[in-house]
């Protein structure tokens, strides 16, 4: 595997003729561990079961210890929460479940006095149907008629039932129409029915969502992470997707099986995130301090149309296009070739000047001791928090927290809900929005109501919390901290990266910068690996490492000496990050 070094592109400066090379030119999004935070699980301050601002300012403490530079919010906006705040009724409040524009200016003031950095979800793709927009343009009431995309039925079934205007399907594995009975013409939605489409061909549109983006912006925020990007503009003929995919008749999602040329990454979607960024920068035109805009794209996309969404330093569109490949096709079953090729997949592909980010879980994707098994929890993290770039990180990962299994009456989830009620159990998102565990007592410290939490909290509290973790230097709550602080070296921010074809079960990776030198070594297999050093990492000096940082089953010790001569044996599911020892 060649090796990549992205970096010194950015920066004009050549490793080969000793510049020193400082992070000074790094800007925050790319020193900062990212932490998302769901706030609706993360801390109730006033017992009534949900999370709320406060919570996240009485934490802001434990976040700052943990070494987190920037923390996301996922939405907090007002909201109907048909879809858990994605449906948006009002851009510019705050939902009374979380607390008052006081509480957010409050937050917002306690992380930016730590030296953190705030970034809040913007949904650019739709509102709530609930939205005073939405309600006039059924109305046809200007200049609201055509704030949504509307089209009439291509004809009727029967005389209650319309016909949609083409064949267009959404994520939720449904047409991408909904018919309304007063306006009488279908609605584009790509996702439920109540987050119908804004219409971004309507500049009083475009303007609306400026205004907000340049509200929140004027709040103080220091970056936004918008949602669901590539759906934001369709074709204005209405032609029908070809299908290109017989998984249609397979019983595997419909969705798949078309190819969404007419509704993903139209180039006018590209142009419209183009002009976002440009009023971002325009805010650091004025005091020098970046506004970071973070994408998610997902992995419908080709990995051209993806790799798009950076833009080019004369056409700039967003700093992070977000990285699913780890987190959407690699798990427990997955080798080492597997890891190589979509770490290369993306660091190949990205142009000149870009910045990679990573990530392995989110409030949409099973927990990391789900996807893999609970002993993986400090390896994964391992390779999250010391690849090259800016890692996103999910709360509650730092802990190993474990997914929920919920009953069918305890779903809230409307993706599981609307799409099959049968199998919601292998759709609900809810298992891994369960309640953060601060400590071993009721409701695990989350919350003090007397009642239910709004969704339980996972039944293994009692030994995985924070408040356990702290006490045990061999957590993985302080393995976590530790690798934080690992990464602050200017190796893993600046320095050359390459992969090594150990075998199969064996990920190894080496940063190095200079004369320093680390390796990582992760064993994927059930079974202990022998490691034979010398005639598999050949292009290291001859030279004794020591131990950086190891996983919590590993059987070595931070500190000691490895000699690397000699072949040495790795426990399963570990991890061990190994340093060399300068001469003197």
């Amino acid at each position: 595997m060649r090796s990549v070094n992205i970096f010194l592109s950015i920066f004009a400066v050549c490793l080969k003729a000793d510049f020193i090379i400082s992070t000074d030119t790094l800007d925050w999004w790319q020193t900062s561990v990212i932490y998302q935070i769901w706030p609706r699980s993360f801390k109730d301050t006033n017992s009534d079961g949900n999370g709320d601002l406060k919570g996240i300012e009485e934490k802001a403490d434990y976040l700052k210890d943990l070494g987190i530079g920037t923390v996301w919010l996922s939405p907090i906006y007002e909201s109907p929460m048909r879809d858990m705040g994605y449906d948006i009724s009002d851009f510019k409040a705050i939902h009374p479940m979380f607390g008052t524009m006081a509480d957010f200016d409050s937050l917002r003031d306690k992380l930016h006095s730590l030296g953190m950095k705030l970034v809040l979800d913007f949904v650019p793709n739709h509102s709530s149907d609930e939205h005073e927009w939405f309600i006039k343009s059924v109305q046809r009431i200007d200049p609201y008629t055509d704030y949504y995309v509307w089209q009439d039925p291509k004809g009727w079934f029967n005389e209650t039932t319309p016909l949609p205007p083409n064949n267009w399907t959404g994520p939720f594995e449904q047409s991408l129409w909904s018919y309304h009975p007063t306006r009488k013409q279908f609605y584009v939605r790509q996702f439920a029915r109540e987050q119908p489409d804004l219409n971004y061909r309507n500049e009083k549109v475009v303007e609306e969502m400026m205004n907000v983006m340049r509200f929140w912006l004027d709040k103080g925020v220091d970056g936004l992470r918008m949602d669901a990007v590539i759906h934001l503009v369709e074709d204005d003929r209405f032609l029908d997707e070809p299908l290109v995919s017989s998984l249609l008749f397979s019983g595997k999602p419909a969705y798949m099986a078309f190819d969404h040329k007419y509704t993903q990454c139209l180039p006018e979607t590209y142009e419209m995130f183009h002009q976002f960024r440009k009023l971002a920068d325009s805010y650091k035109e004025k005091d020098g301090q970046t506004r970071a805009l973070m994408l998610e794209i997902g992995t419908m996309p080709t990995i051209e149309n993806t790799m798009r969404f950076y833009g080019n330093k004369s056409y700039p569109i967003s700093h992070i296009p977000f990285n699913f490949l780890l987190m959407d096709f690699l798990n427990d079953t997955s080798t080492a070739q597997d890891f190589h090729y979509f770490i290369n997949k993306w660091m190949d592909n990205m142009p000149e000047g870009g910045w990679p980010n990573w990530m392995l879980g989110n409030h949409d994707r099973m927990r990391i001791a789900d996807r893999y098994v609970p002993s993986s929890v400090d390896s994964m993290n391992t390779l999250l928090l010391l690849l090259p770039g800016t890692p996103v990180v999910y709360n509650g990962e730092e802990l190993g927290m474990n997914n929920v299994k919920l009953r069918w009456d305890q779903i809230t989830d409307v993706y599981a809900l609307v799409v099959d009620p049968l199998i919601y159990s292998t759709r609900s998102r809810d298992p891994e929005r369960t309640p953060f565990q601060w400590d071993s007592s009721r409701h695990a410290g989350f919350s003090n109501t007397s009642g239910k939490t709004w969704l339980p909290v996972n039944p293994d509290y009692y030994r995985i919390n924070v408040e356990i973790q702290k006490k045990d230097p061999k957590s993985h709550l302080n393995i976590y901290k530790n690798l934080i602080k690992l990464r602050s070296n200017d190796v893993f921010r600046l320095g050359d990266f390459k992969l090594y074809n150990v075998s199969e079960k064996i990920l190894a990776f080496k940063r190095s910068l200079q004369n320093e030198i680390f390796i990582i070594m992760i064993n994927l297999s059930n079974e202990e690996e022998v490691i034979d050093f010398k005639n598999t990492i050949k292009d290291v000096p001859n030279t004794n490492f020591k131990f950086a940082l190891v996983s919590q089953n590993s059987e070595y010790e931070v500190g000691n000496e490895l000699n690397t001569r000699n072949t040495f044996r790795i426990r399963p599911k570990s991890c061990i990050v190994l340093e060399a020892i300068k001469s003197t």
